[in-house]
């Protein structure tokens, strides 16, 4: 009881079906994670494998309409499953965040940087316009991005990718959130970005204490960040471990084809010539 109680995030028993002109299809099913304050678990597997959908049926932002989602989500002891939307927005950016694979569609094109940022800040607290900007400001600081000030006036189509990722894990990181679920957040990232944007997240997790559920299919990203590994295929997890146990003891056969596939495109890598 104890255990569940430092959790968190708790998801029991999670099973998600979309209907479809032929019925009903599975996208995940029997689907059970466990987050604890400042640790980092991460979710791998192959495209299509239900990463993304576990993430959003979390953040409740699936089509009600067309998904049905079963079992338990709780966030801070709180069910989130079944939740109306105007209590998961209050929820959301404030006590879980999210950041998306592609920062171009966290932003509205017509609005400036600082006006969805600061509206962000006072829709959760009880701040005065002044108070968020400063805060937008310093939470923009943390992430190194040069002159704050003169970026919260700008528009998204004027900053590069790895700037709206890192605003983006700014506004994230900036009410410090129990949870930030962060879904392939170094894809569209060169090497340099890639390696700014995974500071910046074990930064919030060591200094705000921020759990954080990593999904990627960088199987480096995942050994350098998490503290456990989810292995994820067609829609279930067929393997839970400590990220060193789990890379140096592959238990399904599975997770070795995954660790296999990445070690033979470095030893490949090493072997092409240029002619």
């Amino acid at each position: 009881m104890g255990t569940e109680q430092s959790n968190v995030l708790q998801v029991r028993d999670l099973h998600v079906q979309v209907k479809t002109k032929h019925g009903a299809a599975t996208l995940v099913e029997d689907i059970n994670l466990e987050l604890k304050r400042g640790e980092v678990l991460g979710i791998v597997g192959e495209s299509g494998c239900g990463k993304t959908v576990t993430s959003m049926s979390i953040l409740q932002l699936l089509n009600r309409k067309t998904t049905t989602i079963e079992g338990s989500i709780e966030l801070l002891g709180r069910e989130l499953n079944g939740l109306g939307e105007k209590e998961m927005r209050e929820i959301r950016g404030k006590d879980i965040a999210f950041i998306m694979q592609n920062p171009m569609n966290a932003f509205t094109p017509v609005f400036t940087i600082g006006h969805q940022f600061i509206e962000t800040i006072r829709s959760h607290t009880k701040w005065n316009k002044k108070q968020a900007t400063e805060l937008a400001i310093e939470a923009m600081h943390n992430v190194n991005l040069p002159d704050p000030v003169k970026l919260l006036k700008n528009y998204p189509f004027q900053l590069s990718g790895g700037m709206l990722q890192r605003v983006m894990i700014a506004i994230a990181a900036c009410l410090h959130p129990a949870v930030i679920i962060a879904d392939e957040p170094t894809t569209a990232l060169d090497v340099n970005n890639q390696k700014k944007v995974l500071y910046h997240l074990d930064k919030i997790r060591s200094e705000y204490g921020s759990a954080i559920l990593l999904i990627s299919h960088d199987l480096g990203v995942i050994s350098e960040m998490a503290d456990e590994v989810a292995v994820m295929q067609n829609g279930r997890i067929v393997e839970k471990a400590d990220v060193f146990q789990l890379f140096d003891q592959p238990q399904h056969e599975y997770t070795k084809k995954l660790l296999n596939a990445r070690s033979k495109l470095h030893s490949d890598e090493s072997v092409i010539h240029l002619a």
